[in-house]
């Protein structure tokens, strides 16, 4: 099954999708408390959803985020991605990046729906976007290993992880990872899909076979495969769970793929700002098979209101 959440006569609800339609679930029923109840609780409400009222065509409202996560994990699963963006800063792929699936914390309070405008973020200058998927838990688990984490996902939508690259660099030399750099917006959407409707495409390797493609004002910048990556999401989510909980709605992203998933792989390669940051006025287009496609257009942001630079004490 397709899940989404929607906006409609200015009320907030979710339902089921079939073809160019949605079908509500009673009102105050959402996504994200029906997979928190478990899988069945999810599919029972979209057997009602199917069986209800009258769908709403999908022309009629505005997608937002399939849920709100508790929690959001960026992964950095794809090596040719990685190489690219290395080879820009006269690096190679660390040989740690080979050891175990690199990821960090970003902010669960910047989603965006399928459709929304996306702001530049303040004082940023170089703006791109990141071409993933996500994987979104369904059960909760700790210590798991791949075998049992397959279990516990529920399905998976797009993410665009919107990265102020100008503002990413010098944070990154803190070494603490990206702070304000990935603050301002991530997309998710345009709805979940059920994990059992994409085994098909698994590979032997239980890699999800999935063409993908990023355009930029209806020109293509990026394609791959999603089972380009060097992990698979079940290796992902066991990695997550080690040491802590993993739980329902937590939302797991692929990391860039390569072959373009972002503008900062062109520049790595070329060395220069080719294709050119994005700007207002840009339209982000992605599509992923099973998935579906997101489509965002860059608007004005917000300029940065000034804070003091660090007292130095030493």
């Amino acid at each position: 099954m397709k899940y989404a959440t929607f906006l409609h006569d200015g009320q907030q609800r979710s339902g089921v999708v079939t073809d160019d339609r949605i079908h509500p679930f009673a009102p105050g029923i959402g996504l994200l408390e029906l997979i928190q109840a478990g899988e069945s609780e999810l599919r029972a409400a979209g057997d009602r959803a199917l069986t209800g009222s009258g769908p709403l065509e999908l022309g009629e409202i505005r997608l937002l985020p399939p849920l709100q996560p508790p929690t959001v994990r960026d992964f950095m699963t794809f090596e040719g991605h990685v190489a690219a963006v290395a080879r820009g800063f006269g690096d190679t792929v660390p040989e740690e990046w080979y050891a175990q699936p690199a990821f960090y914390f970003t902010n669960p309070y910047a989603m965006i729906g399928a459709y929304d405008d996306v702001p530049v973020p303040p004082g940023c200058r170089r703006f791109d976007f990141e071409l993933e998927v996500a994987a979104v838990i369904g059960r909760a688990g700790r210590d798991l290993s791949p075998e049992q984490a397959r279990e516990h996902i529920i399905g998976y939508t797009i993410l665009n992880d919107w990265s102020a690259r100008d503002l990413q660099g010098p944070e990154m030399k803190v070494k603490l990872g990206p702070a304000k750099g990935k603050d301002t917006a991530t997309t998710l959407g345009p709805w979940l899909v059920t994990a059992d409707e994409l085994d098909p495409h698994r590979d032997p390797e239980g890699f999800l076979d999935l063409e993908l493609t990023v355009d930029v004002n209806g020109v293509t910048i990026g394609q791959d495969t999603l089972a380009n990556m060097a992990w698979t999401f079940e290796e992902m989510v066991a990695y997550a769970s080690r040491g802590t909980w993993v739980r329902p709605g937590d939302v797991l992203g692929s990391g860039t793929c390569g072959n373009g998933g972002c503008l900062a792989e062109h520049w790595g390669r070329a060395g220069t700002f080719e294709p050119p940051p994005l700007e207002p006025g840009d339209t982000v287009t992605i599509t992923a098979q099973g998935l579906g496609t997101v489509s965002n257009t860059v608007v004005g942001g917000v300029a940065p209101l000034p804070i003091a630079t660090a007292r130095r004490r030493l």
